[in-house]
């Protein structure tokens, strides 16, 4: 008997893999030149993936640092200490193949990660989830986790609507954006007749980890996540961590692979237009002068995407510039550092979801799992501590925001309530999709009208189930894959979690669902 191939370090036998078109191992001389816009995760996939197959790739980050939203920069604290600070805590779940194919390219044991044992979620009201401990296969993760939790009661669970939820138990893209893209994640569960309090606990905590609310967040979406993490993957529900700044742990070390493969990567550098060339190529406008190119990937954020289209009148795309103009931004996010003279409580969980507790979204103790940050509180006995607030009311007081979210944090771990704090960062940011009721029609293509010119990003519509930085990796992917295809070239393996239910019975009950 043959065995079924899996994605390097995955456990999941039903992982599915995309096989990439055949076609020439590497460019010949001389090669095509390819522009990518953009040093994110799916620009940074995008370059990579191109430069392997031979192509002359130069990227362009209009930031000075690598990474997108990921990205770190230095800082020097009050006691003078260089720290790196960034835009918070990330989540690499083991169902991310892609990305974790891109990170393989600078360490195939993937060295700079480190599990989390566990992911606690508290709520205001006294409960407290745990993912420890649950079994990795669907559906009895999320069945024991509804069994043991504190939050969920069995009179509640009987009382859910089974029809109404049925389609949370097979879901498929795109299918699943034409059933549940009307209808917001509040609505969907109050149909369903969702426990309320285990609604803000179990759901409302991720549906902000999209830093949405649940009241804006497509359905669709929140069925897609719930596939993803839950009923889709025997991947288990724990995740790793980047054990050192991102920096440090992933984007220099990237940027040599880079370099090996002769990429010209330019930070600091805006590109201001994109124009079409007879010959199906493109001339960029850049800061410093015009540059042509065979290929364009832009993999910028929304504003970029969406300047970049204004400021080139001769890209002739109506459904490009349809999407750049009506895809929305969520609103702001906060991202605290506060580092403090005394150490949270050994038994803090390195990472702990909230619900309740204000504009407080989650508290992350940094020493748990990141090296500098264990480096400081070796040497002053002090901790630190990480407050994300996510969806912050545009309007809100920022400064008020950051105190209620510290005084917040200090209810939850009371030990750090007198501590001194030696010093703060905070990030506030204003960047990543909003994916509202109804957008997913909204959002542009990895395909342009143009056969050269190619989208990739988080926001990019992907046709296979993925979600936040996974989904910006594969269309990272497919936007290289796609130029690849038109010149002879061999693609890239991709890979996802199953594209439907994974359990016959379950997929047999959703069926139903179109049959009310």
């Amino acid at each position: 008997m043959t065995r079924r191939p899996l994605p390097p370090g995955a456990r999941d036998t039903r992982a599915v893999l995309w096989p990439a078109h055949h076609g020439a191992a590497r460019a010949g001389s001389p090669p095509p030149r390819a522009a990518v816009v953009g040093g994110g995760i799916a620009g940074l996939t995008a370059a990579v993936a191109l430069a392997e197959r031979g192509i002359a790739v130069n990227l362009y980050e209009r930031g000075p640092h690598l990474g997108g939203r990921l990205a770190g920069w230095d800082t020097t604290l009050a006691d003078g200490t260089t720290v790196t600070m960034n835009r918070g805590f990330h989540a690499f779940f083991r169902q991310y193949y892609n990305l974790r194919a891109l990170l393989r390219r600078i360490d195939p044991a993937l060295g700079f990660l480190t599990a989390l044992p566990d992911y606690p979620l508290r709520s205001r009201t006294g409960g407290t989830d745990r993912f420890a401990g649950l079994p990795r296969t669907p559906p009895w993760n999320a069945l024991l986790f509804a069994l043991r939790s504190p939050t969920f009661r069995l009179t509640d669970l009987a009382r859910i609507d089974a029809r109404r939820a049925r389609p949370l138990f097979d879901v498929r893209v795109p299918d699943v954006y034409h059933a549940l893209d009307t209808a917001s994640a509040a609505e969907f569960l109050a149909a369903v007749n969702f426990p309320p309090k285990a609604r803000h606990l179990a759901f409302e905590v991720f549906s902000r980890s999209f830093f949405s609310a649940p009241e804006a967040l497509s359905a669709a979406e929140l069925a897609l996540m719930f596939h993803i993490y839950f009923l889709g993957s025997s991947e288990g529900l724990l995740f790793d961590v980047v054990n050192e700044p991102f920096p440090q742990a992933l984007w220099n070390p990237l940027a040599d692979r880079l370099a090996a493969l002769s990429v010209r990567v330019h930070t600091a550098t805006a590109v201001r237009a994109v124009a079409p060339r007879p010959d199906g190529g493109f001339d960029l406008d850049l800061d410093d002068g015009a540059e042509a190119f065979d290929a364009v990937v832009l993999a910028t954020d929304l504003a970029g995407l969406r300047t970049l289209v204004e400021r080139s009148p001769l890209l002739d795309d109506h459904e490009l510039r349809a999407c750049a103009a009506a895809v929305r931004q969520a609103p702001p996010f906060l991202v605290s550092r506060h580092w403090i003279d005394r150490p949270a409580r050994p038994d803090r969980a390195g990472f702990l979801g909230t619900s309740g507790y204000g504009p407080l979204d989650n508290v992350s103790v940094v020493e748990r799992w990141e090296g500098q940050a264990a480096r400081w509180t070796a040497r002053t006995g002090g901790s630190v501590l990480e407050l994300h607030a996510y969806a912050v009311d545009p309007s809100a007081d920022r400064t008020a925001v950051q105190d209620q979210a510290l005084a917040q944090s200090r209810l939850l771990y009371p030990e750090t309530a007198t501590a001194r704090v030696v010093d703060s960062r905070h990030a506030w940011h204003s960047d990543c999709p909003l994916f509202a009721v109804g957008s997913h029609a909204q959002r542009p293509r990895t395909r342009t009208r143009y056969p050269r010119l190619v989208l990739a990003g988080d926001a990019v519509r992907c046709p296979l189930p993925t979600a936040l930085m996974e989904r910006a990796a594969t269309t990272g992917f497919a936007a290289a894959n796609s130029l690849l295809r038109a010149w002879g070239l061999r693609g890239h393996d991709l890979w996802s979690v199953p594209p439907h239910g994974r359990n016959p019975l379950l997929r047999a009950f959703a069926s139903g669902s179109h049959h009310p």
